[in-house]
Parts: structure tokens; sequence; C-alpha cells
């Protein structure tokens, strides 16, 4: 549990280790001193404490979201489930529900896209080293859709699909699983909105996972969420630059060159950052906090 300034100083639960301020600054890394504080991006220093401890297995969530009994299921990298393969964005929501919502992260333009008909996908087995479980009753919606649709909303627990090739959905950092080849993945960036930190994450490590063949799981809901309490016109203003941006973020991350047999993880995911800098939807102060927790994690890695 890694904390930030308006966090206890103190906490204690069993099985659990809480990391204060000060004990972050104590840590044998790097990336503590140079990640800024009041920002959800220090859950990054949570992924290098668990890699330093030998996890191969992260799942990453957040408070207000309860296991269902289908959370502790075991999970395994290797997937059976419905290809989609379609090019561009999928709203992979309407593949679990009749109701016209979609992920947070989906351009408007999109949402009333129909997929391509569920019962039409052929079914293969294949590497999803990422995985995306749903939430039920709250799940992750945009704040368009909050102020103009109702909620409890449920999901149905009878499939799971599978985004490839040029498919492209939104997923957050509310329920998804990570496993050990895709941990340099992980790295959520800090100099962003708030509401778009996991969900721009979320497309590098797509294009990334399309230049090694890997497939994004979406899976049965495994968590219902009691939201916090938030501010939707706040939600809406830190939601504009994805509103406005991600339909260009895709085509930039398109045209990245991604060779599989010439570039690393960490190479690659540095490649999609240097592009995004180009384009100005992050600073250059982020490669250098990218750079600084890569080197952390090479040396957990090692």
């Amino acid at each position: 549990m890694v904390g930030d300034k308006k966090g206890p100083a103190e906490f204690h639960l069993p099985n659990a280790r809480f990391y204060a301020l000060q004990d972050q600054l104590n840590l044998d890394f790097s990336f503590p001193g140079f990640c800024p504080t009041g920002h959800y991006a220090r859950k990054n220093i949570g992924y290098l404490l668990a890699i330093a401890k030998g996890a191969q297995v992260i799942i990453d969530t957040d408070d207000d979201n309860y296991p269902l009994t289908e959370f502790w299921a075991e999970r395994r990298s290797i997937q059976n489930g419905s290809i989609c393969d379609q090019n561009g964005w999928v709203n992979v929501y309407r593949y679990f529900s009749e109701a016209n919502i979609w992920p947070r992260g989906l351009p408007l333009d999109q949402v009333r896209q129909e997929p391509v008909d569920y019962d039409q996908l052929p079914v293969a087995e294949i590497n999803c080293p990422i995985q995306q479980g749903l939430a039920n009753e709250n799940p992750d919606v945009d704040a368009v859709y909050r102020l103009l649709f109702s909620l409890p909303q449920f999901f149905r627990d009878d499939r799971r699909v599978i985004l490839t090739g040029d498919s492209w959905c939104p997923f957050n950092s509310q329920n998804t699983t990570w496993f050990k080849e895709a941990f340099p993945l992980l790295y959520l960036p800090a100099y962003c909105s708030f509401r778009m930190t996991d969900i721009w994450r979320s497309f590098i490590a797509q294009r990334v996972c399309k230049a090694q063949g890997w497939g994004i799981l979406f899976d049965r809901p495994t968590v219902r969420q009691d939201r916090n309490e938030h501010d939707l016109n706040i939600d809406f203003a830190d939601e504009v630059p994805g509103y406005l941006g991600n339909h260009r973020i895709m085509q930039i991350l398109r045209a990245v060159p991604l060779a599989t047999d010439a570039l690393s993880l960490p190479e690659a995911i540095l490649a999609c950052y240097e592009a995004l800098v180009s384009a100005e939807f992050f600073p250059q102060k982020e490669l250098i906090l990218l750079k600084t927790w890569l080197g952390d994690l090479a040396n957990c890695m090692d």
C-alpha cells in the first residue's frame, strides 16, 4: 500500500505493508524522489515493490472495488476466448451488456457504433498477459455517461473477449491482471490528467502488445464497485484531453515502428512515449520520469 500526502502517516492491516511518503524515499529506488506527490502515478512505486519481492502476477485495483467470488479464481496468461480483430475502436462493454454503455476513454463519436456480432467472433487460445476484469454496479464509465444515464449496471458473466490485431479499446487500472512478461507496461504517466493516466497507459500497452502478438482479454465482472464520492464536473474537465485527443493518440501510436526482433519492451515503451511527447500530449519531463522508473524496474527484475 503506497501512501501519498493526503494519506495517514501509519496504517496497519494483517498481511499488508504500508509505505508512507518518507518510507518510499528510504527505498533503494530512484523513482520515489522524482515522482510528483498528490498523483495516482505514485502507484508505480507499489509495482516496483511487488516486482522486487518476486511477484509473478500483479492485480491492479482501487480502494472502492469489492471482490466477487470469481475474483479468486486461478489466473492464467493463456486464455481461450472470442477473438475480436476488427480495425479501430471497439466498444467491448457492448459484448457484455444490452445497454448503450461504454468504457471511460472510448471516443464519444464511437459510443453508438456496434461491434461485430458476438456470435460471429472466432474462438481461439491466445497469450493475454494483460487481462481486464469488468466491474458491476458502478462500472468504469466516463463523466458524460454518469451525467446522462442511469446506474447501477450489471454485465453478463458468460463471455470473454480477446482484442487482437488493430482493434482498440481503453482499459483501466481498477481490475486488471498483469503477468510478469508485461510488467514493463505497468508504468502510469504522471504529467497528464488524473482521469487519463491509466487510459493513456492502456493505449501504449495495447500498441506494444500488438507488436508482440499478444491479446488483451476483457473478462466477466469479478468485482463490484461502490464508488468513492466524485465531483462529476471535475471528472468531466479532467477527461476533456481524452475526449479531444484519444483518436489522435491512437493514430500516433499506430505509426510508431516497433520491430519485435529489434526492440525490448522498455525500448518499445520509450518509443511510444517519445512520439507522444513530440505530439505534446506529455511534457519532456515525462520521459525523464519514465526512464527513472525503467531503471529501477531493470534492477528489480535482474
